[in-house]
This record gives structure tokens, C-alpha cells and sequence, in this order.
């Protein structure tokens, strides 16, 4: 007879099963930007980059970005109120960089927008490229990366390529959480389905440390005007890309992007906090049922066999189905890490990933309902 616990197990292995056979398909399909054949074609291209208190990160991500060895792009900076040394540091590249690099100064935020929202409209209404390229202050650029993101836009006539950047992860918060974010992208979403199904918004997935649109898909959607107050920027506009019927495309720039998003604990548990549950469209049954699942997926097998080790077995529970949905797991996790190259000794631990995010993802809960959630000295205001 199977038990309610048996019962469960068996959904958990089939459920891990399915996202193994998602993510096996994934590493097939998703090609490195550099893989992408060359075009005998090179628009011109506007790089964007708002930049908040960004001291220790402007100088050498912008640096990257001027030498890029494309023949037609500029590179325009907005310094979004600052009250550090990012504007000085502007400067003084402004000067040895005067024909390629533009500075602007952004204008006070308004009311009903958000401070990156804002800065990224300012930008692109000034930006003069075919193509225009937001990227993040703390991403760094080989320097064929730009050559290689336009060959891939044209293979693949996208009208808007989001490339997947190195996650850098260095201490252990880092280490433990942020594996977890293209994690979910490798096995939740199949790019076949994404790449071929144009109609439906639910099969996309944008990443915004780098977003090359064409210009007239940008102005299509209402570019970030038309997303002026959701959290989420990049999901919001990769959707809109998708509800108008234009070509969605993300791509692996591992080998030509990096990015450390966070350096700290703190900064870690902060900066995930402000928009984890934003990016469930404020749903809360939604966002607790799937947290409240994965947690049962990937805890409750170690529960189950460490139970038994310690000698007192949970009852209505299989160790064997248990070291089943682990080892399941284990593959999975292990195949996420090889192919973002994160150490596959964190394979081993992706328990605590869960509980880190589940701990962020009633903090994110929280301070969001409460209006409570601020970034860089500013309140992110609660809109759906």
C-alpha cells in the first residue's frame, strides 16, 4: 500500500525527473554568444549604463566597454544623483574617451517612477544607436563581447538578446545564493519552447545586467516608460517583447560577460529582498505555494534520510525514494553549476540554497507589504 508519504515522494521524484530532462535539453540548446556565426553587418550601437553610487565599480566596467572592437558604438553613462565619487570618476574618463564616451546627469526622479526605470528612459532618449544596449555598473566586457552579442541578434533575429553574464560569486552567501538564479532558468524554462513560442509571455526570461534591443522593438513595447513602476524591469520587458509577437532570444555570455551582483551578506540578503516577490507580480498565494514546495522537494529527502540514520525513521516515508530524489537532485543542481561554472562542490550544498532563499523570500513578503522595501536610499513603492 502506498502511504501519503510514499505518495509524495514519488511526486517529488517525478517532479525532479522532469526538470532534469528540462535542464539536459537546456545545455543542448543554449549556445555561447561567441558560437554565433559572423555578420558582414555592424549597426550602430548606443551602451547604456545608469550608474547610482557606483565608486567601485564604474571605472572598470565602463573602461571594458570602450574597448570594445566594434566599429560603430558609443557609450553614454547617467549619473543618477550620486553622492559618492562615481561622477568624478565619469569625468576623468569623459576626458581621455571625449568622442566616445557621453556623461549625462539625470533630472530628479518624478513621482511614479522608479530610480533605474528613470535613469534608463533618460538614456535611451538620448541614445543615437540602431541598437541599444542597457547594461549594469558592476558587469565587466571582454572585448569582443559586443561583436559577439550583434552576430547572435542577427542569427537569430531577435529583437531584443539577452545574454546570461558570468555570476561571480566569492564569499559564502554569495556562494550559496546565487547559484540559485540561473538555477531556475535552467530548469524551469525550456529555450526551445521559449525561443519558438512568440505569443506567450509566460515562456520568456530576460536578464537585465545585459539587454540589446533593436530600436524599433524598444519603442514598439514603450521601452521603459511602459514599465515605469514594476520592480522587475527586465521580466516586465521581456513579456512586452513577447505580447507584441517580437523575437525574445537569450543566449550564454559566460565567456564574454561577468558580473558580481552583491559582495556581502548583507548586501546579498538586501539587494534579493527587494524584488524576489515583485517577480511573482505581487501574487502571494503563487509565491507561497512555490516556496513552500521547493522547500518539500529538496528538504524533505534529507530529512527523511537522516532520520533513518539517526535511527528513528520517519513513518509512511521511504529512505529509498528519499536517495532517489537526492541523488535526482544532486544531478541537477551539478549540472546547473558545471554550465554556469559555480564549484560542483556546491552541489552538495543546495539544501541551504533553499533555506537562504526561503528565509529572503518572507523577508521579500514582508517588507514589500509593509512598503518597507528600499534600494540605494530610496523606497520601491508597491506596484503590480
Amino acid at each position: 500500500m502506498i502511504t501519503l508519504g510514499i505518495g509524495v515522494q514519488i511526486c517529488i521524484t517525478i517532479f525532479v525527473s522532469v526538470l532534469l530532462l528540462i535542464g539536459i535539453s537546456n545545455c543542448i540548446i543554449w549556445r555561447r554568444i561567441e558560437t554565433y556565426p559572423p555578420t558582414d553587418t555592424t549597426p550602430s550601437v548606443s551602451i547604456l549604463v545608469p550608474a547610482r553610487n557606483e565608486e567601485h565599480n564604474i571605472g572598470p566596467c565602463v573602461t571594458s566597454l570602450l574597448v570594445q572592437d566594434y566599429p560603430a558604438f558609443e557609450v553614454r553613462v547617467l549619473d543618477d544623483e550620486s553622492t559618492d565619487r562615481t561622477g568624478e570618476i565619469l569625468t576623468e574618463l569623459a576626458m581621455t574617451h571625449p568622442s566616445r564616451l557621453k556623461i549625462l546627469h539625470g533630472t530628479p526622479l518624478p513621482a511614479g517612477w522608479l530610480g533605474k526605470h528613470w535613469a534608463c528612459h533618460q538614456l535611451a532618449q538620448t541614445a543615437t544607436g540602431r541598437l541599444l544596449l542597457f547594461t549594469d555598473a558592476d558587469t565587466r566586457h571582454h572585448p569582443h563581447a559586443l561583436r559577439d552579442a550583434v552576430n547572435t541578434m542577427t542569427a537569430t533575429r531577435a529583437d531584443l538578446l539577452s545574454v546570461f553574464p558570468y555570476e561571480e560569486a566569492v564569499t559564502w552567501s554569495e556562494k550559496i545564493f546565487i547559484p540559485l538564479l540561473p538555477w531556475t532558468i535552467f530548469a524551469f524554462l525550456p529555450l526551445g519552447l521559449t525561443h519558438r513560442m512568440l505569443k506567450n509571455p509566460a515562456f520568456s526570461a530576460t536578464i537585465g545586467q545585459y539587454m540589446l534591443f533593436r530600436r524599433e522593438a524598444y519603442d514598439a513595447i514603450g521601452g521603459y516608460e511602459a514599465v515605469r513602476q514594476n520592480a522587475v524591469d527586465d521580466m516586465a520587458l521581456g513579456r512586452r517583447i513577447k505580447a507584441h509577437h517580437l523575437q525574445l532570444w537569450l543566449a550564454d555570455g559566460g565567456e564574454r560577460v561577468r558580473c558580481r551582483m552583491y559582495h556581502s551578506f548583507h548586501e546579498v540578503y538586501n539587494g534579493f529582498s527587494k524584488n524576489l516577490f515583485a517577480a511573482f507580480g505581487y501574487n502571494a498565494p503563487l509565491f507561497l505555494l512555490v516556496w513552500i514546495w521547493l522547500s518539500i522537494v529538496f528538504l524533505l529527502p534529507w530529512l527523511v534520510v537522516c532520520s533513518a540514520i539517526s535511527g528513528h525513521p520517519l513513518s509512511g516515508f521511504s529512505t529509498g525514494w528519499a536517495v532517489v530524489a537526492i541523488t535526482l537532485s544532486m544531478l541537477l543542481w551539478g549540472a546547473s553549476n558545471r554550465k554556469f561554472h559555480f564549484p560542483l562542490v556546491l552541489t552538495w550544498t543546495y539544501p541551504f540554497t533553499i533555506i537562504f532563499a526561503d528565509l529572503i523570500a518572507i523577508r521579500s513578503l514582508l517588507l514589500t507589504t509593509r512598503g518597507k522595501t528600499t534600494w540605494k536610499g530610496r523606497t520601491l513603492t508597491h506596484h503590480s
